[in-house]
């Protein structure tokens, strides 16, 4: 189990070997703080379960896409799942592998194609029939291969939250077995086109380990079916979609999904492909927030911040749960606050209904955001987006300016 990325020590919070309040007089509020210790331990973690098998990481780069923690990643081994050309952008900026490289996504553009094929990436994980076409067409342009992998769209349900399930088959994402043939069968007479894997990926934040295995055994008797009308499938990339404790959920443990895929694959030569996010560094950050106002009511508490949803999305996009603490010392009464940002929607609010004291001035620390958090950020309301820190044993590296106005209006004209 991943370690707490808070250590309480002498009545006061550290991170690593860092004082937390220094941080903040530091690179004040609000701001993302990563520990690379807890990034670089479940990364390894879950690398080592996988040792006697053929297999290959790529990081989600959507959960977190920072070129300093791709960056890290990329220097022990990673590869990475991109869904778009800037994200492409970014690993090569991270000085990662594009020969690991898996692109995923239901509209990847020309542009996006092209710049994927010239770099000569890993595979495309092809989600529909015009795709593929579309990849045919501009390898031939560039009188290049482009290796393909159909995402296969298994209908399992992943007991997730609805807005984050891919695997049904009213979701947008991947084709059904049927068409997944026929795709297979055009792609293997397409001559700019060569056929290396099959992929899925049914969702995220899952904490049961029944639909991996059902939609593992659904590929495998894809990858039966395929060989027997003579297409070799090398690889399968199951996706990544390991769920992360944020409030009373029970996660499979690294050891224990391992335990389900090895056993499912066992006499099996193919290698695998991964793509967890969420898993590897959700909680290996935390939000640090100031507490600007308290506002009481005879029908509700607010405790107003400076962090808000244009800072962390989840809780207003997801009704996410994040657990909330109190950092500084107070001696304020105990209440159940609603704690919400300074952006004008009334859906800004980071918690709900939490009993905590605190007043004025204090620090508050929002868990478990280092997945999902500042690369879902935006400027909403003019509010120019946080900093970013890694704090590496009792080193502090600054890994993202904070905004500036100047940034905020970057690019934009006045009329002449």
């Amino acid at each position: 189990m991943t370690e707490s990325i808070l250590k309480l020590k002498e009545g006061k919070f550290y991170i690593e070997n860092v004082l937390v309040e220094n941080i903040v007089k530091v690179f004040d509020t609000p701001s993302y703080i990563y520990s690379k210790k807890i990034i670089l331990d479940n990364y390894l973690d879950f690398k080592s379960q996988f040792n006697n098998i053929d297999h290959l990481i790529c990081f989600a780069v959507k959960s977190n896409p920072n070129i300093a923690i791709l960056n890290l990643l990329a220097n022990n081994g990673a590869g990475f799942d991109i869904v778009s050309g800037g994200e492409l952008h970014r690993v090569i900026a991270a000085k990662g592998d594009p020969k690991k490289i898996v692109f995923s996504g239901v509209g990847k553009s020309k542009e996006d194609i092209e710049l994927a094929i010239k770099h000569d990436i890993l595979t495309f994980n092809v989600e529909s029939e015009a795709e593929l076409y579309r990849i045919q067409n501009t390898a031939k342009k560039l009188n290049k291969k482009a290796s393909i992998s159909i995402r296969v769209n298994p209908d399992v349900d992943p007991k997730t939250h609805p807005y984050i399930s891919t695997g049904l088959k009213d979701n947008k994402f991947g084709v059904d077995e049927h068409n997944a043939i026929s795709m297979y069968k055009i792609a293997k007479e397409l001559d700019s086109i060569e056929i290396k894997g099959i992929d899925c990926h049914i969702g995220s934040q899952i904490t049961e380990l029944q639909p991996f295995e059902d939609s593992i055994k659904k590929l495998l008797a894809l990858i039966d079916h395929l060989k027997s009308i003579g297409i070799l499938i090398k690889h399968m990339d199951i996706g990544g979609g390991i769920g992360i404790q944020y409030s009373d959920e029970v996660p499979p443990t690294f050891s224990d999904y391992a335990q389900t895929v090895k056993n499912i694959l066992k006499g099996r030569d193919l290698k695998i492909i991964f793509e967890p996010g969420r898993a590897l560094i959700g909680k290996a950050g935390i939000l640090l927030t100031e507490v600007e106002y308290i506002k009481n009511s005879s029908e509700k508490n607010f405790m107003i911040i400076n962090a808000a949803m244009n800072d962390l999305m989840r809780p207003a996009l997801y009704g996410a749960f994040h657990e909330i603490k109190n950092l500084s010392p107070t001696d304020s009464e105990e209440k159940n606050y609603d704690i919400v940002g300074p952006v004008c929607e009334t859906g800004d609010f980071l918690g709900k209904d939490r009993l905590l004291s605190a007043e004025e001035g204090n620090i508050l620390a929002v868990l478990d955001v280092g997945a999902y958090g500042m690369s879902m950020s935006s400027n909403y309301n003019s509010r120019p987006k946080a900093s970013e820190i890694l704090v590496d044993v009792d080193k502090l590296h600054l890994i993202r300016n904070r905004e500036t106005f100047a940034d905020l209006i970057n690019g934009e004209q006045l009329l002449p």
